[in-house]
Parts: C-alpha cells; structure tokens; sequence
C-alpha cells in the first residue's frame, strides 16, 4: 500500500506549480510529506484525508494500485466531460483540481488600439477559493505627457478544458465591460510562459472591441505582489524591459487595430 501511495502522490503532484507549493497549500511540513513521495511512510487517517481532499480524490484512489488509480483518474475526467446544465456555473465548478499548477502570479503582456503600438504589461493572479479558481487582473497605465491614466482591476473566474486555460471578467471601471482571455500552454509542464488571446474594450477614443495576443510570464514567487504591481505599465515595442523572447513574439503576431478594421 505504501509504495502505491508514493507512486499515486507523485504522479498528483506531477501536475502542479512545485511540491513546495502543495506542502505549503495542504499545510505540511517539506520533510514529512517528502518521507509519503519516497515510501518512507503512510500518513495517519486524518492527513490521508487531508490530501484526499486537496487533490479532489477519494482516499481509495489513492492508495489504489497502479491499474486501478489509473482507471480512477480517467473516470474523473470522463465525469467532467458529461456534465451538463441549464447554467454556465458547473464550468467553473471543481476547477482548482486542474489548475493548481497554474496558481499565483503572472506578468500579461498585450497591445490595444489605446495605447498604439506600445506594450502594456498587467498583473494576473489567479487563486484558489473553494474549488473554483478566480483571477484578479490589475493594469496601470499612464502616458508620457500624463494626460491619460488608466487605472482598472478586473476580476473573473477561470476554466481548465482540452488543455486550454479561459478567463472571464469583469472590470470595474464605469462602463463595467466584460474581457474574454483564451491562454493555450505549449504543453502540460510549460507553466512559466503561456501563449493566448485577449479580448476587450479600447478606453479611447471610445469604447472599440479588439483583440490582441496574449503571452503570460510566471512571476517567480520571491517576487513580492507590491514589486509586481509596481512593474506594470506602459512599454514601448523596443523597450528591454520587456522579455525579448515576449517583445519579438508580440510583433510578430497581429496587431489588434487588424481586427478593429475587420469588425469596424
């Protein structure tokens, strides 16, 4: 039982940000939870039922043999694929199973008819409650002659299907406008810079739908929100400031007044 446990602890864990994190998650010490992923060890009932819970699976899975975990694991997400209801909520239901490895902080870097062809970078944040998985995003924006400034946080919930992570949200600037935001990571492990696209409203010279390229760069965790919050702004395209792998895939890609042309 002991090395089936380890074995079905390692592959859970196989899919999130860092064993540090679930550790720090769950609420267990690094030493202790790593005497369960090398088989030194089964936790009492009461922790069994703790990591359970954490993973969103029965205790049965996970001391199940290697056959029967497998099964387990393939149920659930056969489970998730037949649920339907009247309502959009069950989407975001339960979605913290799946996106774990993706919790915490992000740098967003995208382009919008407002602000040219400069670069805005934004804070993304994306937490657990309850199973679900909200998103705060916060952008500051100023001009260089400080005629304009753009100050908005958005909050939204966030879904885990087909290997594709969406975002919707709502900011709380007056017009109150809905952005949609589809992030498509190259692969399940690449977690530290995620690909996608956005779409929202223009702040001037009115309120025009565009669409834009998205890139999201993972902020490392010794990086304090405040100093993160405090790197959002306003880039220019050559600006070094911006991760050149970031900056060069973004020119690459369509600029956004391309599809206010289409649409307009």
């Amino acid at each position: 039982m002991s090395e089936s446990f380890s074995n079905n602890l390692r592959s859970l864990c196989s899919e999130r940000v860092s064993i540090a994190q679930v550790c720090r998650e769950i609420g267990f010490n690094r030493q202790q939870f790593n005497r369960y992923l090398n088989g030194g060890g089964m936790p009492s009932a009461h922790n069994l039922r703790r990591i359970s819970q954490y993973f969103g699976v029965s205790v049965e899975t996970l001391v199940a043999d290697k056959n029967q975990f497998s099964a387990e694991m393939d149920n659930l997400e056969f489970d998730d694929s037949r649920r339907t209801r009247h309502s959009l909520d069950y989407v975001f239901e339960g979605q913290a199973r799946h996106l774990r490895r993706y919790l915490g902080f992000f740098h967003g870097h995208f382009r919008t008819p407002t602000w040219g062809e400069n670069i805005i970078r934004t804070l993304v944040w994306l937490r657990e409650d309850k199973g679900k998985v909200l998103s705060h995003t916060f952008e500051r924006a100023y001009s260089e002659d400080g005629s304009v400034r753009q100050k908005t946080r958005l909050l939204g919930q966030v879904a885990y299907q087909g290997n594709r992570i969406y975002l919707i949200e709502n900011a709380n600037s007056e017009d109150g406008f809905i952005s949609s935001t589809i992030m498509f990571p190259a692969h399940r492990q690449q977690i530290n810079l995620l690909q996608g696209l956005t779409m929202g409203v223009a702040t001037r010279p009115r309120l025009t739908p565009y669409a834009s390229p998205i890139i999201w760069k993972r902020i490392p965790e010794r990086i304090s929100a405040r100093r993160s919050l405090e790197q959002t702004g306003i880039f220019p395209k050559t600006s070094t400031a911006v991760d050149p792998v970031i900056r060069n895939r973004l020119i690459e890609l369509a600029y956004p007044n391309e599809f206010v042309a289409q649409i307009g």
